[in-house]
Formats: structure tokens, C-alpha cells, sequence
């Protein structure tokens, strides 16, 4: 399966570009993290297609919620605040995308919008709990994984 028939699988749970973006970004940091080696941003967009200038408002916005810190000089960059284990996907979503609120509306004409969206809603608690049991530890843990096995040789 190609990558573009991957992404139209998903029809509930919509991933933002930021979100997409930022979880990208926190991995290469991840990857990082135990050596506490700063990370530029030249270096995570070129190994991700992540435009610099997009790349800098995620890690600002990360770095403002406590998420990353930044540190100046010419062995600057970017590291994790937090273990990667103690931040979970549910957090990077909210934090950039916030939360979905829904308006109740009480008129006979909206009925019928809010018993779907009351399905959207338990739906969206779903995918609430599958985020909030995930951790950026276990992207990293999952992406290693997978690139030890794709360096398996076959004889």
C-alpha cells in the first residue's frame, strides 16, 4: 500500500500538517534526548519536508507550552523539556490544534445535526483514548523498530 492510499484510509480523525509536523519534529528529538544534544531546525527539515519557516512557529509554540526548550550559540538547537515517555500524542494534538468544542443547539431543524454529531463526538472520545495511551517514547521505540527490521538481510 502506497503512502498516498494510507492517508485516505483515515476518514475520521483528521492529522493537521502542524500536528503531522510537530510530531516529526519531536521524534528527532526523541532520538536525541538521552545525550541531550540540541537539534537544529536545518536539521530535522532536512531530514523531514518541513518548511523552516513553519518548523520555527511549531517549535515556538512547543516551546512556549514548556514541551522544548531552545538553546543559543553555535552548538544550539532545540531539545525535549520532558521525557519523551511522559508526553503523550493527545497533548501535542491539543496543544496545537486545541480542543473541538460543539455548540448544542435546541431547535427542531438542528435535531437531527445533533444526534450526528453526537455519533462524531463518541467517536472523537475514541481516538481521545487511543492518542492519550501513545507517547512520543513509543513513536521513537516503533520508528527503531521498524528501521532494524527493514536492515534485516535476507539469505
Amino acid at each position: 500500500m502506497d503512502e498516498s492510499s494510507k492517508k485516505q484510509n483515515y476518514i475520521l480523525l483528521d492529522l493537521s500538517a502542524k500536528v503531522e509536523y510537530a510530531l516529526l519534529a519531536l521524534l528527532e528529538l526523541a532520538n536525541h534526548y538521552v545525550h541531550k544534544t540540541p537539534v537544529t531546525m536545518g536539521d530535522i527539515s532536512a531530514k523531514h519536508p518541513i518548511p523552516e519557516r513553519y518548523l520555527e512557529q511549531i517549535l515556538s509554540s512547543l516551546r512556549r507550552a514548556g514541551v522544548v526548550k531552545s538553546q543559543r550559540g553555535s552548538k544550539g538547537g532545540f531539545v525535549l523539556a520532558r521525557e519523551p515517555r511522559q508526553l503523550t500524542l493527545l497533548e501535542v494534538v491539543i496543544m496545537l490544534d486545541g480542543e473541538q468544542k460543539k455548540e448544542e443547539c435546541s431547535s427542531r431543524e438542528t435535531l437531527e445535526k445533533n444526534l450526528v454529531w453526537d455519533i462524531w463526538g463518541e467517536a472523537d472520545r475514541a481516538s481521545q483514548a487511543v492518542l492519550s495511551q501513545h507517547t512520543i517514547q513509543d513513536l521513537y521505540e516503533q520508528r527503531e523498530a521498524r528501521l532494524q527490521k527493514s536492515q534485516m538481510y535476507y539469505i
